[in-house]
């Protein structure tokens, strides 16, 4: 019988995705100290947080990989992920018997084809020893910055856990060409306080160590045996040119009496019976051994795709022959397992999950074009083709097109440029450049704004190229021939143009993307211009790449969003607010003659697994009858199982002090040490919520001082340059000059800019009942613009955060109230509730209230009975 086809249309990084989302907390929760707060300071949670979504999540997933999955080759995280091993175990559970359903509807699809999966897999990766993965982020998302985060992490605990062998101790980044190349500077000059907690950084200033081999001549000086190197280069500087053969025994023993010395005696690994033939393959071939007297390597390949589509295939090993870049990676993965080290795993950053619509095995995380332009991390596509065209009615009118739509609007301080790809030099500069200059003479503008660069360039041309991105740079039409297609982060491009076609028809999806970089803080529109022959063949890359078709390239795009220019009402709002400090000093007290730990008082209800369960059941013939169960299944959750010994050894490293001391204090407990063995290893959370608290309390008496501070803080400060840039959604912005009756009763600012509607619509109620006095809206100005914030502690993090409250509204004599606007399903948070919690010390402290209100009661109160949010306040007072 003949063998099913096998696809890969299977998405299994997605299915490993939602399985991550949907376990995250108890993943999160078996990570390593340092992982968990380079997490919290990158996370949602953190309101000055640097990272995009896409980068965040991508990381998220390089951390499961490691600490979760153990680095793992996709073909093991896939079997173990299907018989539900290991982690995968809660793969079983279901938030409900519909989630069940459906995870049992895809086991079904799935199971025919699982050995063909497991295969396709397994076979992708067979002949590496080390683990390979996938990150397909499309471009503009940050992969570089992503990269750099990555190797900063596994430094960080490398350095923490330099016995473990999860982490890379030095990392080594391909790039593919030049262009890229010097994209890569960004990981050594990137600010690394942006993604790093502050404790990090300066131990990474002061021992990463940089190397740059930017051409053949550039010898690598790195330190044998030593750690946090990161050498970056392209292919070609380090590859292995001749493939390795199996020596004979003779020539193995030649190795030991031979009398060449140094490179050339190890040179003969890999190049038996030959010598380097001059002085550039020498160089490249000690790089090579460099790199392999490195310990514990991690590999990073930047822009894995370099040319979009079966390249890639061939480069990361799909199609199973090996390439250059391939075989020297799996040499130095050879090598450094003779020396006692390792390859830990293989990076790859590609801008596509697919390759001819197939998606790649080891893939583990995909993040696409459509989401990045409609998530604005890109610009709105906007597509111009001709037909029956000349190549000068080309480019006369693109450049009127053009110029009518940007002209000289400088978009933050910088023109607008257009790039001209050309096949040829001749091409260019017969044809190309004359037409341009012609229709620019005719427009009346002037041809000193004309850029042209490719590889017959001088250097005055190559450094004008190199400062095209900034606010100096005059030039607005660049003319190029394969150049810039790749690696080049021009913000500034707002088109392209190509009229004939190249050689490649990769080239031409190349191309077109160069300009959508996102520029300004609002989301803009990007043109490109294309002959119809042109056309045709972006239509097909756009369907092998990113399985995305030109329409949907071109309907793409991001919410309506406006550049709002708020100014602040004169005089700025200042209120008067006490901040309470509170101090606590610890004094070591005598060792307690006995402790008890009333485990028959503590509550273990927080600490069961519930799985809820709701049926329809036919009662007759007309008649159903919903019923309901709740089965406690706590026992699938992984615990440890502390002895005596890691007991004490637990409580003492947890608290920092002797073991002895621990091992009397339970000695000498009212509780059996059997009884508190049993506890905590029936919940685990026991010793850390109630036994370690109470040992601390034991041995340390805790006196809290408690100072008031009173003062004054504005609502909002006097911004420099006259007025704050905010964009938002015109949809859910109201304006003081359209609620000039309210002027004396709200709006500090001339502008409120809601993030949802039930914000926009608490806010107009409370305006117009005509008992509350003062109504400010204070949770637009979140980035140092107020003064007027409640210090909480993140239950996460543990690190001190500021909240911004959605409102202040004051009531008559009532005093002032403080309201924020949540989601139902958001109310439970852990976050909210310790926003709650800091927000409500603050209140009694300030004689105000504070409620949290619900989107179903705004709606209730908008929508239905349209009473006044007054009696709403009232009721919630009450």
């Amino acid at each position: 019988m003949a063998k099913k086809q096998v696809t890969m249309d299977f998405t299994f990084f997605k299915h490993l995705w939602m399985f991550y989302q949907k376990n995250r907390k108890t993943i999160i929760s078996k990570y390593q100290g340092p992982t968990k707060k380079f997490l919290q300071f990158n996370g949602p949670e953190n309101p000055d947080r640097f990272l995009r979504t896409p980068q965040y999540e991508a990381f998220e997933m390089y951390v499961f990989l490691k600490e979760g999955l153990k680095n793992l080759k996709m073909s093991n995280i896939f079997k173990a992920w299907y018989d539900r091993s290991d982690i995968f175990e809660l793969r079983e559970q279901g938030a409900n018997n519909v989630q069940i359903g459906q995870m049992n509807m895809l086991d079904e699809m799935i199971r025919d084809n699982y050995n063909q999966i497991f295969e396709t897999i397994r076979e992708f990766g067979s002949a590496s020893d080390y683990a390979n993965y996938i990150f397909a982020l499309t471009m503009g998302t940050g992969k570089t910055i992503l990269m750099a985060m990555c190797i900063f992490y596994e430094f960080v605990l490398a350095h923490k856990l330099p016995k473990d062998p999860l982490y890379c101790h030095n990392a080594l980044v391909f790039a593919p060409d030049k262009t890229v190349l010097s994209s890569l500077e960004e990981i050594q000059t990137f600010d690394k306080t942006k993604v790093v907690p502050a404790e990090y950084v300066n131990f990474l200033n002061s021992n990463i160590k940089y190397f740059f081999l930017e051409d053949t001549k550039t010898d690598l000086n790195t330190v044998d045996g030593s750690d946090f190197n990161i050498v970056i280069t392209n292919n070609q500087k380090v590859i292995l040119k001749k493939e390795h053969k199996e020596k004979t025994a003779g020539e193995r023993l030649f190795k030991y009496i031979s009398s060449s010395a140094g490179v050339l005696a190890e040179a003969a690994d890999v190049l038996p019976n030959e010598e380097p033939e001059d002085d550039k393959d020498l160089i490249a071939n000690n790089r090579f051994y460099k790199l392999n007297r490195l310990p514990q390597l991690g590999i990073y390949v930047d822009e894995a795709h370099h040319v979009f589509g079966s390249q890639l295939a061939r480069d990361l090993g799909l199609n199973r022959t090996k390439t250059s870049l391939k075989l020297t990676i799996d040499e130095m993965a050879n090598n450094l397992k003779r020396s006692g080290s390792r390859v830990v795993a293989c990076y790859n950053y590609t801008g596509t999950p697919y390759v001819k619509k197939t998606i790649l095995p080891e893939v583990v995380y995909g993040y696409g074009l459509k989401d990045a332009i409609e998530n604005e991390y890109l610009k709105r596509v906007r597509l111009k083709t001709y037909s029956n065209i000349r190549s000068d009615e080309f480019v006369k009118d693109v450049i009127s097109d053009f110029w009518g739509e940007y002209g000289e609007n400088r978009h933050e301080n910088m023109l607008p440029k257009i790039a001209f790809f050309a096949p040829t030099i001749e091409d260019l500069e017969d044809n190309l450049k004359p037409s341009l200059e012609q229709v620019l003479d005719d427009l009346g503008i002037s041809s000193e704004k004309i850029l042209v660069n490719h590889e017959r360039s001088d250097n005055d041309s190559i450094r004008e190229f190199n400062g095209l991105d900034t606010p100096k740079s005059e030039k607005q039409f660049i003319l190029l021939v394969n150049k810039g297609k790749e690696g080049w982060n021009c913000r500034s491009l707002f088109a392209v143009a190509l009229f004939r076609k190249p050689d490649s028809t990769i080239f031409v999806l190349q191309a077109t993307m160069r300009c959508l970089r996102s520029i300004d803080k609002i989301q803009q529109t990007a043109s490109i211009y294309l002959s119809c022959e042109n056309a045709e063949i972006l239509k097909a890359e756009l369907d092998s790449n990113f399985r995305m078709s030109v329409n949907e390239l071109e309907n793409a795009k991001g919410k309506e969003k406006k550049l709002f220019k708020i100014s602040v009402t004169k005089p700025p709002i200042e209120i008067k607010i006490t901040r309470v400090k509170k101090t606590f000093d610890i004094e070591e007290i005598k060792e307690p003659e006995k402790i008890t730990f009333d485990f028959d008082k503590v509550s273990t209800d927080k600490y069961k697994i519930l799985a809820r369960t709701i049926e329809d059941v036919k009662m007759g013939k007309d008649l159903d009858k919903q019923t309901e169960s709740t089965e406690d299944i706590t026992s699938i959750r992984e615990k440890r199982k502390f002895s005596r010994t890691t007991l004490v050894a637990e409580i003492a490293r947890y608290l920092n002090i002797s073991c002895l001391i621990v091992e009397r204090i339970l000695e000498r407990a009212e509780e059996e040490l059997e009884k508190i063995l049993e506890c905590v290893n029936e919940y685990n959370e026991i010793l850390y919520d109630h036994v370690i608290p109470k040992i601390f309390r034991s041995i340390y008496k805790i006196t809290e001082r408690e100072e008031k501070e009173p003062g004054k803080v504005f609502l909002v400060k006097e911004p420099e340059s006259g007025y704050y840039e905010i964009s938002g959604d015109p949809e859910k912005t109201i304006f003081l000059c359209n609620y000039k009756d309210f002027s004396c009763k709200s709006f500090h600012l001339d502008t409120y800019c809601f993030d949802s509607k039930p914000e926009m619509e608490l806010f107009i109620d409370l305006l117009k009942s005509s008992d509350i006095e003062k109504l400010y809206f204070t949770g637009m100005l979140t980035h140092g613009q107020t003064e007027f914030y409640i210090s909480y502690i993140d239950p996460e993090s543990k690190m001190v955060r500021h909240y911004y409250p959605d409102f202040l509204v004051k009531k008559g004599d009532d005093g002032w109230s403080i309201l924020e606007v949540k989601a139902d399903n958001m109310i439970d948070d852990a976050v909210v509730q310790a926003k709650k919690e800091a927000a409500e010390q603050f209140a009694i402290e300030n004689e105000m209230t504070y409620s949290i209100v619900s989107e179903s009661e705004v709606r209730s109160h908008s929508f239905n009975t349209r009473k006044t949010n007054l009696d709403f306040l009232a009721e919630e007072e009450d």
